[in-house]
């Protein structure tokens, strides 16, 4: 018994030590997408996925499994074997879920070791195009010279987008109304119906609305400006001065993933996103490429979590 023992951790040993790094993987990769087919996210893990496969040597697959806010995703990687073969793609969403849900069938911060960032996109308040408001100070004049009237759509309760206004809402110092939608296109007839004052989206879906003319861009939500409306200033430009909400997606393995894989696999998405195909693919998606180190992609997941509990709490939003 004392030698099965003692031959039972030597191999432990040996599967957890760095040397071992030069063979993994030994199988494909799955990376599971908390997203439908065909959305940015699935894009982004299937260009990047593309490009790993070619230099890990192994298949790269992706795993679309929506539902209950990337919940059913995420306990699929929780609970998978911490070898490298099973992928979350994280994001600013994941935080939020984390934040909002009361319980979860894990801890995010405890369940996942982060791999590294994929990429980051803009958040944008627009209004009509030939309304009322063409800067966003005109928005805040008006909502604070008239409290409790003005109404700001977003789509659905607990997005990313929804929290995002609630912070702006705070932020700003205002007295209005987040309206929730249950999509992005309902969000825009609303708008050019003259239903909601103003809309707060990820740029995107947006971008052909604002380029064709419909709506206005009045700012964007993060620190800086956006690649794709240089012209756009930032909402800390244009006087709301604590607000910084942007959206981003990343790579996460489940707790337990020996270090020298997850830097083999930190260096296959980083050579990926510095590859020019695969960053001329994600612009054309607004998504702006963000290569970086596991530390760097667990500080944007800890610090969104964080961010997003404070809004929550702020807001008075009752957690599900």
């Amino acid at each position: 018994m004392h030698r099965r023992h003692l031959l039972a951790a030597a191999l432990a040993a040996t599967a957890l030590h760095p040397a071992r790094a030069q063979d993994f993987p030994h199988k494909p990769v799955h990376i599971v997408v908390p997203n439908a087919p065909g959305g940015a996210a699935d894009i982004t893990a299937r260009t990047v996925g593309e490009h790993m496969a070619r230099t890990l040597g192994q298949p790269v697959v992706v795993d679309n499994k929506p539902g209950a806010g990337g919940v059913v995703a995420g306990r699929a990687v929780a609970g998978a074997a911490p070898d490298g073969s099973t992928l979350l793609l994280i994001s600013s969403g994941t935080a939020v879920s984390q934040a909002l849900f009361k319980t979860l069938p894990y801890d995010t911060l405890a369940a996942f070791v982060p791999v590294a960032p994929l990429a980051t996109f803009d958040l944008v308040i627009v209004a009509r195009q030939g309304g009322a408001f063409a800067t966003l100070q005109d928005l805040v004049a008006f909502a604070r010279s008239h409290p409790g009237e003005v109404n700001l759509g977003t789509p659905n309760i607990g997005t990313t987008q929804h929290l995002a206004a609630e912070w702006f809402k705070g932020a700003a110092g205002l007295k209005l109304q987040v309206v929730p939608f249950r999509s992005t296109p309902e969000v825009v007839n609303a708008l050019r119906g003259g239903q909601i004052h103003a809309g707060l989206d990820i740029l995107s879906p947006l971008l052909p609305q604002i380029e064709g003319g419909a709506l206005r861009a009045l700012a964007v939500t993060g620190a800086r400006r956006s690649r794709i409306l240089p012209q756009v200033p930032t909402a800390q430009e244009a006087g709301v001065k604590d607000l910084d909400a942007a959206s981003w997606n990343g790579l996460a393995a489940p707790a337990g993933t020996p270090q020298p894989v997850i830097a083999r696999l930190n260096q296959a998405v980083n050579a990926a996103l510095a590859d020019a195909q695969v960053r001329e693919r994600l612009r054309a998606l607004n998504l702006d490429p963000h290569p970086g180190t596991p530390q760097q992609a667990g500080a944007m997941l800890a610090g969104d979590i964080a961010r997003w509990n404070k809004v929550i709490d702020a807001a008075g939003i009752a957690r599900q």
